[in-house]
């Protein structure tokens, strides 16, 4: 999609004020889209970006939806609904299949399908489960979790709808999303603040492989797949292609910022989790022309600064 768009054409982001939504958010108003957000938490009013309309709304009551989409056309539909949770079904993973596979059903449901033109959709690289890397979009998913099911059997519903009705979805599957703006609860942001503190913290042994993709890059992969006729009804990995080990990125950031002392091996492995998580990238470079363009190293480093701005700030 150009960045040269004349005409408002009008684009619905769900959970648009999340760290990644805020950033698709900000690329849409520079591209000159009219934006609208649903989310399920209420923002004040001080902390809304201008020029963008608000919903309030939990996309799993497909009623509370009706009633804020029945009188709304938008030609772009973004789906970043939902919440990571890896959970075991026994606690609580009934509610994230709700969320993520009835709330995409309640919004395709609920949205003027006669003016849409591309809906995308944000899956995880968790729907490969114990898959054998680098993981491609050829290989069936093997979900070992509510969260990573709910989102196979999502984008298998999509891919249905696209076969049998033409319905022009893209199905775009990020490896580990980064950057300025992340929930300090997550991996990167939590070992640059305890870096930048200086205090011991616990990590897993780190031996993990993994692969991290700048949000800056994830963000431009998605405005790639808008009327990208040749890729609707399609999965496409979005991520750096580069593995990585858990504990070489500690390093990094260790290193970049000259202070902090991880304790390796204080923190169990996940139940199932997969050793070799990274993707391989061929489909995105040929479908959307995409291919990331931050270092590892780049990306870290804006984080640092941002999150060091934050501190500052405070």
């Amino acid at each position: 999609m150009s960045k040269t768009t004349l005409v408002k054409d009008r684009i619905l982001i769900v959970g648009g004020t999340g760290f990644i939504g805020t950033h698709i958010v900000k690329e849409a108003l520079v591209r000159g889209l009219q934006v609208t957000i649903i989310s399920k938490n209420h923002r004040a009013l001080s902390d809304r970006i201008k020029d963008v309309e608000y919903l309030s709304t939990d996309i799993s009551n497909q009623d509370s939806l009706y009633n804020q989409l029945k009188d709304k056309t938008f030609h772009y539909v973004i789906n970043l609904g939902g919440y990571v949770d890896h959970s075991n079904y026994s606690s609580g993973g009934d509610k994230v299949f709700d969320v993520h596979f009835n709330g995409t059903k309640n919004l395709i449901n609920c949205i003027n399908k006669d003016s849409l033109r591309s809906f995308i959709q944000i899956g995880s690289s968790d729907e490969y489960g114990a898959n054998v890397a680098p993981q491609n979009e050829s290989q069936r998913e093997s979900p070992i979790s509510p969260y990573s099911f709910a989102k196979t059997a999502t984008t298998h519903f999509l891919q249905m709808l696209y076969r049998t009705e033409q319905f022009p979805v893209v199905i775009l599957r990020p490896f580990l999303v980064y950057g300025p703006g992340q929930g300090m609860e997550r991996f990167i942001p939590q070992v640059i603040n305890g870096c930048i503190e200086g205090k011991k913290f616990p990590t897993s042994e780190g031996k993990q492989l993994r692969d991290f993709c700048f949000i800056s890059d994830f963000v431009r992969s998605i405005f790639s797949s808008i009327d990208n006729t040749e890729s609707f009804g399609e999965v496409i990995n979005i991520a750096s292609g580069e593995p990585i080990s858990i504990k070489d990125v500690v390093t990094k950031i260790q290193k970049i910022i000259a202070m902090g002392n991880p304790q390796f091996g204080k923190t169990a492995y996940r139940d199932g989790e997969n050793m070799e998580l990274y993707a391989d990238i061929t489909k995105a470079k040929k479908l959307l022309n995409w291919q990331p363009q931050i270092s590892l190293e780049e990306g870290l480093k804006k984080t640092i600064d941002s999150i060091r701005d934050l501190s500052d700030a405070g």
